[in-house]
């Protein structure tokens, strides 16, 4: 990509005039139109697209991104991280989903939403290795963490969405904050594939521990809403979730696993 030096004028020179080429072609062009139709410019000039709408939005639909930092607050956890080379930012995520709001008043929405995503991280034991002839190669396996929200909220606008200027006409606000909270399911889904050790006999197997379920969470979030056009909207926001959930029997003597965690993102949504 080219780049203007600091001092040089030729090419801001040469961009002004193309734009007063431009602008005196559509000079002439919009004399010689006049000219042919009898009218002035006056009369053949449109307004300029008023920012309104007819009437307040309903509903909202639209999709965001989030980045997710698990907790990770529950013994599960801290095993695999003191055992193996995974931290707990190794269960962190990007997940995607898509949100449908309901006006109910001016300022409260009813949202219902869902995201998905997912975390993949290879690792090795930190202080055992495995005898292969002469040679000593590290233990490997492959950590995949998955998660699934269901929600609904309340959400509250902390200022006016918008004033209503005449009986059909209603101009959005152009920033927005906004709190709220809810409840809902999640769903997570923790595969461990590889060679492991057994602690009584130092004994190296090839194995699968897999564990899923359904858990209730609760959450709440705070974020902005911004006007991009006029019926498009931005929202930046961030959300905390709790919620925790058994892990199967493969997971011998471990609490149900944390599924806590922030999430902060955003999202485009279209008003309707």
């Amino acid at each position: 990509m080219a780049r203007y030096r600091h001092g040089s004028s030729g090419p801001v020179v040469s961009v002004c005039a193309a734009l007063l080429m431009l602008l005196s072609a559509l000079s002439a062009a919009a004399q010689s139109a006049n000219s042919a139709t009898g009218t002035n410019s006056a009369t053949v000039q449109a307004p300029p697209s008023p920012d309104f709408m007819l009437g307040r939005p309903r509903a909202s639909l639209g999709f965001r991104g989030n980045w997710m930092m698990a907790r990770g607050g529950s013994d599960i956890f801290d095993f695999v991280t003191e055992q193996l080379t995974l931290e707990k930012s190794s269960f962190n995520q990007a997940t995607f989903g898509g949100e449908l709001a309901i006006n109910i008043t001016p300022r409260i929405d009813a949202v219902f939403g869902a995201d998905i995503g997912r975390a993949k991280s290879p690792s090795e034991y930190r202080d055992k290795v495995e005898q292969v002839g002469n040679t000593t190669v590290p233990i490997q396996q492959t950590t995949r963490y998955e998660q699934v929200n269901l929600a609904g909220s309340m959400k509250y606008s902390l200022m006016p969405k918008g004033r209503q200027i005449s009986r059909f006409a209603w101009i959005p606000s152009t920033v927005t904050p906004y709190v709220g909270a809810g409840g809902g399911l999640v769903h997570y889904n923790l595969q461990q594939t590889g060679d492991f050790v057994d602690f009584q006999n130092d004994h190296i197997f090839t194995d699968v521990f897999h564990s899923d379920a359904w858990a209730p969470s609760v959450h709440a979030f705070g974020g902005v809403d911004i006007q991009l056009h006029r019926h498009l909207f931005m929202s930046l926001e961030g959300r905390y979730l709790w919620a925790d959930a058994p892990l199967e029997q493969k997971f011998i003597g471990f609490d149900p696993i944390d599924l806590a965690g922030f999430r902060l993102g955003g999202g485009v949504h279209v008003v309707f």
